[in-house]
Formats: C-alpha cells, sequence, structure tokens
C-alpha cells in the first residue's frame, strides 16, 4: 500500500499539470489523486462553518430555511465526492493520507496543490463574503451564468478549474492498463437513499466507473455545459453547487428566460437566514488572536472540537486501511454530528473585543 506525501500549501496540482500528458503514469495519477482528495477535504470545514452559523431558532423565510437544507446537502455531496477519490486512489494500489498535520486544510490560506491561487480560502459564518468565496471554489471554466455576465463586462478570465484537473486524472485513467485498475480496498457507503442520485459511495472497478465518479463529482460542483441543473440531484430542481451558491449571493433565484433561453438571477427573492455573526477564524485559531484570546471555559470547548475534527479525520483515513470501511465511515459521520453540537455552544460565544461578533470553530488537527 502506497501513501504518497504531499503538503496541503504547495503547487502539487499545478506542477502535474505541467507535466506532458505522455508521462501521467500510475504514479503520477497516485499524487494527482491525494491532492484530489485533499481538495474535497478542503471545502468541508467553511461550507461547515457558514451551516453551524445559521441560528435555527429564527423564523426564516423567503427562502431562508432552504438556504439550511442546500448547504447542508452540499458537504454530503462533498464527504461522497472525497469518499469516490478514495477508491479511485486505493483502486490504483495508492492508500489516502488524511489524518497528517502536513495534509490538512490550513485556513485562511490558499486551495492545496496551488489551484484557483487567487482563491484564500477561511471560516466564519454565512455571508456574502464567505457566499463569494464558495462560488469561486464551486466555479466552472465557462460558467452557463458567467461572471461577466452578471457584472454586465466582457469575458476574459481564464485559469485552471478543478473540473479541468479532474479531467486531466480521467485522461490518465484512461492511458492505465486495465490491470492497472485493480479494484482493491474499495469502500461501500450508501449515502444515496438519504441524500440524492449520486451520492452514493460505490467500488471503481474499472474506467467506465471511475468515469461515471469523475461525472458525478464534477457536475454535481459545477453543473453541466449546458445546464446550472445537478444531473445528480437530491430532490427535483436542484442546481450544482456553483450556482446554487449563486442564488444566495444574488438573494435572486436562477430561471430561464422564456424568450432568450438564457439562464438570469430575475426569478423569486431569496433572503439569507439569520446568522450567529461568527468572525473570520485567526490563522492557527483563536489563541494566535491577543485581542480576542478565549478563557478557559472557551477554549475547553474549541480544544474538545479539535480532538472530534482530528477523530473524524483519522476516521476517514482508516476506513481504506481496514478491510470492512463501513465502521469507519459510520464513525466519521458521527463524528460530524458531534462537532456540530459543540460549534452550536462555540458561535454563540461573543469575542471579547466586543464587535458584536462571535467565535467560530477552529479545525485544527491535533497531532497524537
Amino acid at each position: 500500500m502506497t501513501a504518497v506525501m504531499a503538503t496541503y500549501e504547495s503547487d502539487t496540482i499545478a506542477r502535474l499539470l505541467r507535466m506532458p500528458a505522455g508521462d501521467r503514469d500510475v504514479h503520477w495519477l497516485r499524487e494527482a489523486l491525494q491532492q484530489a482528495l485533499l481538495l474535497e477535504i478542503a471545502t468541508i470545514p467553511p461550507y461547515s462553518s457558514a451551516l453551524w452559523s445559521i441560528d435555527l431558532t429564527a423564523d426564516h423565510g423567503a427562502g431562508g430555511s432552504g438556504i439550511h437544507h442546500d448547504i447542508r446537502e452540499i458537504i454530503f455531496d462533498e464527504m461522497s465526492h472525497l469518499g469516490l477519490v478514495c477508491n479511485m486512489l486505493t483502486t490504483i494500489g495508492g492508500t489516502p493520507l488524511i489524518a497528517h498535520e502536513e495534509v490538512v486544510p490550513k485556513y485562511p490560506g490558499p486551495l492545496p496543490g496551488g489551484v484557483r491561487p487567487c482563491i484564500r480560502a477561511f471560516l466564519s459564518g454565512l455571508n456574502r463574503d464567505a457566499l463569494e468565496l464558495f462560488s469561486e471554489i464551486e466555479k466552472p471554466e465557462h460558467p452557463v451564468v458567467s461572471r461577466a455576465f452578471e457584472e454586465g463586462e466582457t469575458e476574459g478570465e481564464t485559469y485552471t478549474s478543478i473540473g479541468l484537473f479532474y479531467d486531466a486524472v480521467l485522461a490518465a485513467f484512461r492511458n492505465l492498463s486495465p490491470d492497472d485498475i485493480t479494484g482493491e480496498r474499495q469502500v461501500t457507503f450508501p449515502l444515496g437513499t438519504k441524500h440524492g442520485e449520486g451520492n452514493d459511495i460505490l467500488p471503481l472497478e474499472n474506467i467506465d466507473a471511475v468515469a461515471k465518479a469523475i461525472e458525478i463529482i464534477k457536475e454535481q460542483g459545477e453543473g453541466t455545459g449546458t445546464s446550472p441543473e445537478n444531473p445528480f440531484p437530491g430532490r427535483e430542481g436542484e442546481f450544482s453547487h456553483y450556482y446554487t451558491f449563486r442564488q444566495m449571493f444574488h438573494g435572486r433565484e436562477l430561471v430561464k428566460n422564456a424568450t432568450t433561453g438564457k439562464w438570469e438571477f430575475t426569478g423569486p427573492a431569496i433572503t439569507l437566514p439569520r446568522t450567529h455573526p461568527v468572525a473570520v477564524v485567526p490563522r492557527g485559531g483563536w489563541q494566535s488572536d491577543p485581542v480576542n484570546r478565549p478563557d478557559d471555559a472557551t477554549q475547553a470547548l474549541l480544544h474538545r472540537f479539535n480532538e472530534t475534527y482530528t477523530d473524524m479525520l483519522q476516521a476517514l483515513q482508516d476506513a481504506w486501511v481496514t478491510e470492512d470501511g463501513m465502521g469507519p465511515i459510520g464513525q466519521a459521520i458521527g463524528a460530524m454530528g458531534k462537532m456540530r453540537e459543540i460549534a452550536a455552544r462555540i458561535v454563540v460565544i461573543p469575542l471579547p473585543d466586543g464587535s458584536g461578533r462571535t467565535y467560530g470553530p477552529e479545525f485544527l488537527y491535533r497531532r497524537r
């Protein structure tokens, strides 16, 4: 079993994409998939921080109640994407490295591997800045409703999207010998029953299964080249992640113009739900902020959260090492539930600086 050490803060993805297609062998693919799983993990803390900042005691109207549901389902999509990527890695002889201080996400900071270097990901409550960040993470190379169209400007932005990185991964898979795809150490977990088509973690034992998994990952996140709709929805009419976040950002539903056939943010109004005003978590956690250093009780909660987060990462890693991955996956989901409960106690604690903002969970890995 081969574990690839590729640090979170690196230019690994950019470097891998510069390599000629003919040099992208099974070793290239193992390194690329390790980076892909870091990308999937990187989305979970920011999305979760936003979700847990929503005040569930408030009466949310005009679409606000649906926002909690939508973000929660996106997080489960990302968890299933992570599972599919891990199956891709183990089916070619690799071993996912998840619970290690060198590979866990660092916030605020860039996305892993040097992909989308303009992005600086952070942890905060749900607000327009967070929604802009989430949109940038999920943004396809050619959105059906482009940012230029939204702003009334001419198009001109070019960059390597996460979707293009997955295209390169699939192309490398297609260049392998069929014998390189072993079907070993595959985890099966039925998330689709509760969270919709495409969310089952399934064994990937041949190139067709791998291609289908990559299609799900790309199109749930970015949509297709012709439609913002999610082809693998949890419920009818669901949009892909990018367009779901853009609806929240604009405060309008995305609808298709019956005259022009174009998709526009001109539908019914969407109001963001009432939230606890969670501030941006400083690099290294709240202990690094001399003004807002937590008291003992708050620090104990933050520590419990970080310990549980570490447990979740370890359980995810164990799932692709043990013979039966169902147990560790269940443990990881259970840890996520505990994290939610602890976070609910953290996000109501005011910062000492008198700003009216509150603490947020740190998502710090604890080495053991």
